[in-house]
């Protein structure tokens, strides 16, 4: 195994954390606002645009999967609005490590502003969406500028020592889980607030009956964009620049496989195989929740919310007491277990306490499993590298988000609830396996 280097954190440690923070829950509100609009949005749109052209033949050819798989257009419509999850998720694939590589060459202010900036033009396109090709130009520039995730990540690797850097890792899950709990409830609160239906006038500027979540959306990225421009200072030295590469839009496939560290390689198997069993109880957690107990989607919003304060006092609390202590890899296998256990109580569940219960279990195996790959990951690299390669980490985050919800979605109509989370279960009980393989990062 290879030794980075050491490092040297910047003095201004404690103001860049909390401004990383802050940054970090600031997108991932704007990011999860569209969330608990995707099934009438997507309705929305495909009665505006779904009778002609392009789009009709699309959604014909979605109708026809269905069939197959003997379910009616309803669920046709669910297929499509995964697929244009999909595309989202594949350009964040293909992105996150270009812009880790470019903030590794050119620093993280810059490359932050300049993503930022981006993705508030994705969410100005949204608002004035009157068709669907426009909400669909939208998703794709937001696509592609929405690798500053891994930038910002980078950022805590800089101001942080190689003794706290999982820990520090933990605030990053925290902003996330945070960010994810907000921004639903701030979008499923806006979605009635129809500017169309006050003001008819603005149809003809192509305002739609989601322009609001939109404008909410674009707000918070302008203010994120001041608020980096005042408060963030560069966290990353000259010198570690100067060793970095030259950043290029890579196949994302190729630099993971061209990863010269073989337990940053296993790590980011370990990341990505249990990343598609977290992804597909995500996409079939309420399927479960609404076929097995008939829960509305006010009581699935509820089990989301448990899921998310669960994670945020796990992430934000615990797992950074027991980094104190505790090896990372025996915190990430713990976690790996805990995830597996949780998916077998949600998929055997009688009663709706067992969601409960079996939620809470995943909370804290997910809370554990997160901080101390990410931590793993970035103590395996040297500070050169630590944009890159924490890029390809959130880039197989993403590819996993695109390849999952179709097939964990067309397992469960097929094979039923029980199925995806006996098989998420399992992929969580592989990556434990490949867990145990990883060496001890040197500190």
């Amino acid at each position: 195994m290879s030794t980075p280097a050491s490092h040297t954190p910047s003095p201004q440690k404690p103001l860049s954390l909390g401004v990383i923070f802050l940054t970090l829950y600031i997108d991932l509100i704007g990011f999860s606002i569209i969330f608990p609009l995707g099934p009438d949005l997507i309705d929305y749109y495909l009665k505006l645009d779904g009778q002609t052209g392009l789009l009709a033949w699309m959604l014909a050819q979605a109708d026809a999967v269905a069939h197959w798989m003997g379910h009616d257009h309803a669920f046709a419509a669910v297929l499509f609005g995964g697929v244009l999850s999909s595309v989202f998720s594949i350009l964040q694939f293909v992105f996150a490590p270009f812009w880790g590589s470019l903030s590794d060459r050119h620093g993280r202010r810059g490359v932050l502003r300049w993503t930022v900036a981006g993705t508030a033009l994705s969410y100005l396109v949204w608002v004035f969406s009157g068709s669907f090709w426009l909400f669909l130009g939208s998703r794709l520039v937001s696509g592609a500028f929405s690798g500053n995730l891994s930038v910002a990540t980078a950022a805590v690797a800089d101001v942080t020592t190689r003794q706290e850097r999982s820990r520090a890792m933990g605030v990053v899950g925290a902003a996330f889980g945070l960010g994810l709990v907000t921004g639903p409830m701030l979008g499923a609160f806006t979605a009635h607030i129809d500017l169309v239906a006050h003001f008819p006038s603005l149809a003809n500027y192509g305002l739609n009956p989601f322009s609001t979540p939109a404008l909410i959306a674009f707000g918070l990225c302008l203010l994120n964009l001041g608020w980096i421009t005042a408060r963030f200072k560069e966290t990353l030295t000259d010198a570690a620049r100067a060793e970095a590469r030259d950043p290029r839009l890579r196949n994302p496939i190729a630099a993971i496989l061209g990863l010269e560290n073989a337990d940053v390689r296993r790590a980011n198997i370990v990341a990505f195989v249990y990343s598609v069993a977290f992804v597909a109880m995500e996409t079939s957690l309420t399927f479960l929740a609404a076929e097995r107990f008939h829960y509305t989607v006010r009581q699935n919003g509820y089990l989301l919310g448990f899921l998310g304060l669960c994670s945020i006092v796990v992430q934000g609390w615990l797992v950074r007491k027991l980094l104190k202590t505790v090896p990372e890899i025996r915190v990430l296998t713990s976690g790996l277990v805990a995830s597996a256990l949780g998916l077998l109580v949600i998929g055997f569940a009688i009663a709706p306490w067992m969601l409960y219960a079996g939620l809470a279990f995943l909370a804290l195996g997910n809370g554990l499993v997160n901080p101390s790959t990410t931590g793993l990951i970035s103590l395996y690299s040297t500070p050169s590298e630590q944009g890159r390669v924490l890029g390809i980490f959130r880039s197989l985050g993403s590819l996993s988000r695109a390849i999952t919800p179709i097939l964990a979605g067309a397992a469960f109509f097929l094979f039923g609830g029980r199925s995806v989370f006996v098989a998420s279960a399992v992929l969580s009980l592989g990556a434990w396996g490949l867990s145990t393989r990883l060496s001890p990062p040197v500190k």
